[in-house]
């Protein structure tokens, strides 16, 4: 823990605009370093123009295969396109449209000019999927919560959510191919010509998302309740979007902070000194935390607005984990409208806590790997009404039971916080508090351990037979995973269950470095023990 986390940042922790702008179109990525070639992770190609990661080459090698896969794929609609607030995000949609209007892609872009949240992208890719025959898709810019250096590029399919690894795996092999042909094989024109094309559109993304609000929210019982609601779009693309709701629904509602500063000079640092737009992290939420009592709910948003954090004037910034436990064990008791078989969906790093209030429901549990895409098939067809991340990331099905968004949506989340304080007359931290009288109070924490390429490499193969231990913490194995029981899939990584217990090894994508998340119900001595005995597990596995 640093010492200056969650104080305000200073000028020595500002990035230079004009030096991050300056590499963006002026350094070539060395394509011989894997680090500066496209790759895709669970939420599309991220990296720095500082680094030679995210540069106008990558962008629209990106963007031409992005257009080649729809072509195969036969998706003949709009593509939707929205960036948020990072500065190298607008430069990167001037790229994607010269290269989209360079190929007569119809692509549709803020009708504001201004910022599109995650996902209210995938809401228009849904609304407009619902109800024509030219299936849309979607390009959202942003590298979420990351450093104001970073930039990232994401595609969304018209499922509306991220794009499969089948799909994200193509896009990239073809725009690294690309890069090595010098670009050989991309259509573009310039930027002027662009705007002007025929083929490039507006779309107003907020009045669409905003005015539909209704579907999903009891926005009715907010409204009459009075709550006074602060919301902190901490400089990200939600920063419009809050105003307009707390405009069109008559509620109590005050944006906490408007501006918007592609330095992010406002935040406070995160925990390694870092500025990071992680509204789950209590040391950058800490001036919002230091504001909260002056709000009867209090919440913020990450830069494009699909996470979400929660603040009571209870207990403070609540764990992301217990927010996801709460809203399950509220919504599933309050949505009339969804299927009576419709599942739970959770990451298998997310609490087990989840677990117990599911099964309290009556209800089926779907459990995936990392990633919100796995949730997307069940949300669409109304098989699972909630998808819920550790991350604090989640979405939910409308009042009627149909599609809202396929993507995590940030605002929906923070919102429903204060539905759910309107009509129960009790925060989501008392809810939560009532679910430890139940079910146990659980201990939950994420560490990292020190690991080589070949170790991480090692650790994404495992198969359960290659772990022979027979206890953990003291207490019997009861499962050995890597295979999610919810859908069958890789979970590139380790999962072992006790009664009591759990916890899950999955290896950093940049870092040599291993994660163990893991959980106990009996506290949080036994916690040490667990996470103990998981990294001695794992090491002589992997060694």
């Amino acid at each position: 823990m640093s010492n200056r986390a969650g104080t305000p940042a200073q000028p020595s922790d500002l990035v230079d605009l004009t030096a991050l702008l300056d590499a963006y179109y002026d350094v070539a990525p060395d394509l011989a370093d894997p680090g500066q070639r496209v790759a895709f992770g669970t939420s599309g190609h991220r990296g720095s123009s500082l680094k030679g990661s995210f540069n106008e080459p990558h962008i629209a090698a990106i963007t031409q295969a992005i257009v080649e896969y729809r072509t195969g794929a036969g998706i003949t609609g709009p593509l939707f396109m929205g960036k948020d607030t990072h500065a190298l995000s607008e430069p990167a949609q001037n790229t994607a449209l010269e290269v989209l209007a360079g190929n007569g892609v119809n692509v549709l872009i803020d009708a504001r000019t201004g910022f599109t949240p995650t996902p209210a992208l995938s809401h228009a890719i849904l609304t407009h999927n619902a109800t024509r025959t030219d299936q849309a898709d979607g390009i959202v810019i942003t590298p979420s919560h990351n450093p104001p250096a970073d930039g990232g590029f994401k595609y969304n399919p018209p499922s509306g959510g991220p794009a499969d690894a089948e799909t994200t795996a193509w896009i990239a092999n073809r725009a690294n191919e690309l890069l090595e042909n010098g670009l050989r094989g991309v259509q573009r024109v310039p930027l002027g010509e662009a705007r002007l094309a025929e083929s490039v559109g507006a779309y107003d993304f907020l009045q669409h998302y905003v005015g539909d609000l209704g579907s999903v929210l009891n926005m009715d019982a907010i409204k009459g309740s009075g709550l006074h609601i602060g919301a902190d779009p901490m400089g990200g693309a939600s920063v419009d979007y809050w105003g307009a709701i707390g405009e069109q629904y008559g509620l109590n509602l005050t944006v906490v902070n408007p501006s918007v500063d592609p330095q992010f000079g406002f935040m406070t640092l995160d925990w390694d000194e870092k500025i990071r737009m992680d509204c789950s992290s209590p040391d950058a939420m800490a001036s919002l935390i230091a504001q909260a009592g002056r709000y009867d709910i209090a919440t913020g948003n990450d830069a494009d607005a699909d996470r979400h954090g929660i603040i009571t004037p209870d207990a403070g910034l609540m764990n992301p984990n217990h927010y996801l436990a709460a809203a399950v064990e509220y919504l599933y008791a309050n949505r009339s409208g969804w299927r009576g078989d419709a599942m739970v969906g959770k990451t298998l790093v997310s609490s087990s806590m989840i677990d117990r209030v599911t099964a309290s429901l009556d209800r089926r549990l779907m459990e995936v790997p990392v990633g919100f895409k796995w949730f997307v098939p069940g949300l669409l067809s109304g098989e699972v009404a909630f998808g819920g991340e550790e991350s604090a990331g989640a979405s939910f099905l409308r009042l009627d039971g149909s599609v809202w968004t396929t993507d995590k949506d940030g605002i929906l989340l923070a919102l429903l916080a204060s539905e759910i304080t309107a009509t129960t007359s009790r925060t989501p931290s008392q809810h939560y508090r009532e679910l430890t009288n139940r079910f146990g109070d659980p201990v939950y924490a994420r560490v990292d351990a020190p690991a080589t390429r070949e170790q991480k490499a090692a650790l994404s193969k495992l198969s359960p037979s290659d772990v022979t231990a027979t206890t953990l913490a003291g207490e019997e194995i009861t499962a050995r995973l890597t295979e999610a029981p919810g859908n069958g899939a890789a979970i590139g990584g380790l999962k072992v269950t006790t009664e009591n217990a759990w916890f899950a090894a999955r290896p950093s994508g940049t870092e040599d470095v291993y994660k163990i998340y893991a959980e106990s119900f009996k506290g949080a001595e036994h916690l040490s023990e667990v996470q103990a005995e998981a990294k001695a597990i794992v090491d002589s596995v992997i060694s």
